[in-house]
């Protein structure tokens, strides 16, 4: 197992045990005997909102990195909170794991899922020009949620 799958796989047996991980960078990174940048790579690219997952740091002395699993109490309010963390733009990427998120918990069935990738598919916005792909991906991203509240 590479470096960054033990970092991953050691926060998430923190967050399945709690529902949350707390940890200090520096005295991870000494442990696992790798840099703190690298931790920092682990939860910036697999702990993301669109995973999931809130991540909130303090820096300093007495710094911390908390991650938490965000919770999925209602449909609407997981849907407002998606609309209101999108931004005016947002990749196929990051699109596509917020829509895949949400079917892996049950919360858009399948069809819907289904539906949603296929409009925010890249071969979609073609005809539009590249710098206005993002904020167009967004918007329709957006009125897709808003709609299934």
């Amino acid at each position: 197992m590479n470096l960054s799958n033990q970092i991953a796989h050691m926060l998430l047996e923190m967050l399945d045990e709690t529902g949350r991980a707390e940890i200090q960078r520096n005295e991870l990174a000494e442990k696992l005997g790798c840099v703190p940048s690298q931790i920092n790579y682990v939860i910036s690219s697999r702990f993301t909102p669109e995973r999931g997952y809130t991540v909130e740091s303090k820096r300093g002395g007495g710094g911390y990195i908390k991650i938490s699993r965000i919770s999925y109490t209602s449909k609407d309010q997981v849907f407002m909170h998606i609309v209101n963390s999108i931004g005016e733009s947002i990749d196929e990427q990051s699109a596509r794991a917020i829509i895949v998120n949400l079917n892996h918990n049950e919360m858009l069935s399948s069809d819907n899922a289904k539906l949603m990738l296929a409009a925010i598919n890249e071969n979609c916005y073609k005809n539009a020009e590249p710098e206005l792909r993002p904020k167009i991906r967004a918007s329709i991203l957006k009125q897709m949620f808003l709609s299934c509240t």
